[in-house]
């Protein structure tokens, strides 16, 4: 499983720093389309969020048109490169979403579908990735039959994104949509901001995953020693320690980190 370090700090991408060098990040185009400057990616790989859920809840729609976000992705992948994969214009079937855009998850779920084929018809040279949106395991199914009707087999996508799990992931229900999904063949899995919870439960079903969990941790409690600001939510060494301390937790490596840093993160 490839897992893509959230961060609200765009820059991230080309910052010279050699420990995120490994490390695949994961941002959203509400935070790099503000940046007029862009450099050439210092990191690994990148993956874009394209910030549907922000969209949705503030406005009930998206206001970023298509056209504008080909344009956006367009010029990351010339000036920026690396870029994995980016995400559709999905709209997310979270019941409060549901109540803001006064739509039906069937609406959803069609709408999410006419935005790939439009971004793929507009751009087909740009890696974007097709969504699944449901709220039951039986709506996330139905999507896979009607992404095949339109002619998308999502069974040898290599990429196929899970939304409207990031709060239900460690609940049973969260778990068994995402392992009931993967045996039903779908092994090309992006679970959107999969915490700890979730990766502990259904990680062998992943192909990836992301999480920007780690700030909202780090807002909770003290800087880590020797760290002068009032938190560190913007901090790379508390996120790359973050990083390290979730992978060992899951089983997938050792960290190698200072024991009195490791000490000081929440978990």
């Amino acid at each position: 499983m490839r897992f893509y370090l959230g961060t609200s700090q765009p820059g991230w991408l080309w910052l010279k720093d050699d420990r995120l060098v490994d490390v695949p990040l994961f941002v959203s185009v509400r935070r790099l389309s503000g940046h007029k400057r862009l450099k050439k990616a210092t990191c690994k790989a990148w993956a874009l969020d394209s910030g549907g859920f922000s969209e949705l809840s503030m406005f009930g729609e998206w206001t970023i048109k298509p056209r504008r976000y080909i344009w956006e992705v367009r010029r990351y992948v010339e000036k920026i490169g690396r870029l994995d994969w980016c995400a559709i214009q999905d709209w997310m079937c979270e019941p409060e979403i549901l109540r803001k855009t006064g739509l039906s998850v069937k609406d959803h779920q069609q709408r999410t579908i006419d935005s790939y084929f439009e971004l793929k018809n507009l751009a087909s040279d740009l890696p974007f990735i097709p969504i699944l949106q449901g709220w039951k395991l039986d709506d996330y199914l139905r999507h896979i039959d009607q992404y095949m009707i339109r002619g998308v087999d999502l069974f040898s996508a290599p990429v196929v994104g899970v939304g409207t799990l990031c709060r239900r992931q460690s609940s049973l229900v969260g778990a068994s949509i995402v392992e009931s999904l993967y045996n039903e063949g779908l092994t090309s899995i992006h679970g959107f901001g999969v915490k700890k919870s979730g990766l502990g439960r259904f990680k062998r079903c992943l192909k990836s995953s992301d999480s920007l969990a780690w700030t909202v941790e780090a807002r909770m409690n003290p800087p880590l020693p020797g760290h002068h600001h009032k938190h560190c939510s913007f901090c790379v060494d508390y996120a790359l320690l973050w990083r390290d301390r979730l992978l060992e937790s899951i089983g997938y490596y050792s960290i190698k980190s200072s024991p009195t840093i490791q000490r000081s993160l929440p978990f």
